[in-house]
């Protein structure tokens, strides 16, 4: 449940009724908005005296939480979430259209920095780069590690970009969230459990991609794990479900942009690299995420994709990535939104 608050409820009568609610054994969690607070109420309430809290000094009402997604859902929070990333503090989430763009994997410090700087002269915000490679056959690139981390710092360094990488365990956040801006939680580890509440008690914004064969409401409530861990800065990405389909690696289903900003304030990133697993297909399906409502694009980008060490076929030039932000600017403009 919510409670919400009247305008001009103090600091002291907010507090009030969050010690009452802890009184009740339920989990706080303040939302200061611009003209009220709302305070969310997670846990059992079956032992509730819901009539003790709405009779507390400037308590307007008690609203149920109806959906299972308590943190991340709009019941809580109405307004949109910005989640600032990186030293420039770019707010993924606003207005502006956020590009986060680099190889699926680092491979030596000349690809990074060169792709790197080829990112950063197009407009991005962020850089990609996996320094650890969760891959589906034991003998394939499986990243450069802590050296790639290295290599990400000093790319960071060099171009102002926020560095986007993935912990594929709970041993290896630690070392990406020291290192890195942005904590990546794979399509592979969407329900990790112990990995997302790891996520939730370390400081980074978290970008948490969808699983392949994850419903809507599951990714959500992956996303509350971190939330209640402690974690609001969250990035939710869709990067392509399973279906039957096979003229595409995984098939990206933009309707659930729309749908998202409905159930959400959590910003929403795409991936249609992932999403399609063909350079070709990546352009048309950037302009077609920008139109219906993304917050941002995570996007492939290599300087010679025919020898990538790994997904090579869906990665994009650094070159395209130029001509793709020329035409991203005019349909964000169509669509009251900046790149």
């Amino acid at each position: 449940m919510i409670v919400v608050m009247k305008p001009g409820a103090t600091s002291e009568q907010v507090q009030h009724v969050v010690d009452l609610v802890r009184d009740f054994g339920l989990k706080d969690h303040v939302i200061r908005g611009t003209d009220r607070t709302v305070i969310a109420c997670i846990g059992d309430k079956r032992a509730v005296d819901k009539g003790a809290i709405e009779n507390a000094t400037m308590v307007e009402q008690v609203v149920p939480i109806l959906a299972p997604y308590k943190m991340a859902s709009t019941e809580v929070k109405n307004t949109r979430t910005e989640v600032c990333i990186g030293p420039k503090k770019f707010p993924v989430g606003g207005k502006k259209i956020g590009i986060v763009a680099g190889p699926c994997s680092i491979e030596s410090r000349d690809q990074l920095l060169r792709t790197a700087e080829a990112c950063a002269k197009a407009g991005a915000i962020g850089l990609r780069g996996g320094a650890y490679k969760p891959r589906t056959s034991p003998y394939s690139f499986q990243g450069l590690r802590e050296e790639g981390l290295r290599i990400c710092e000093e790319a960071r360094d060099l171009t102002g970009l926020a560095i986007v990488t993935e912990a594929i365990g709970v041993e290896e956040l630690t070392h990406v969230s020291q290192s890195c801006d942005v904590v990546q939680i794979g399509a592979r580890n969407m329900q990790n459990y112990p990995l997302l509440e790891a996520a939730g008690r370390q400081p980074k914004p978290v970008l948490l991609k969808r699983g392949p064969s994850a419903k809507l409401e599951e990714w959500l409530l992956a996303a509350e794990y971190i939330i209640n861990a402690g974690n609001p800065n969250i990035i939710l990405c869709e990067r392509g479900i399973r279906t039957y389909e096979d003229y595409v690696r995984n098939t990206l289903p933009l309707a659930v942009v729309p749908e998202l900003r409905e159930r959400t304030h959590l910003p929403v990133m795409v991936d249609p690299s992932h999403g399609t697993g063909h350079a070709h297909l990546v352009p048309p399906m950037c302009q077609a995420s920008v139109a219906c409502g993304c917050d941002g694009l995570l996007l492939e980008v290599h300087p010679d994709p025919e020898h990538a060490l790994s997904d090579g076929a869906q990665s994009i030039t650094p070159q395209a990535l130029v001509d793709i932000m020329a035409v991203l600017g005019r349909i964000a403009n169509a669509v009251g939104r900046e790149m």
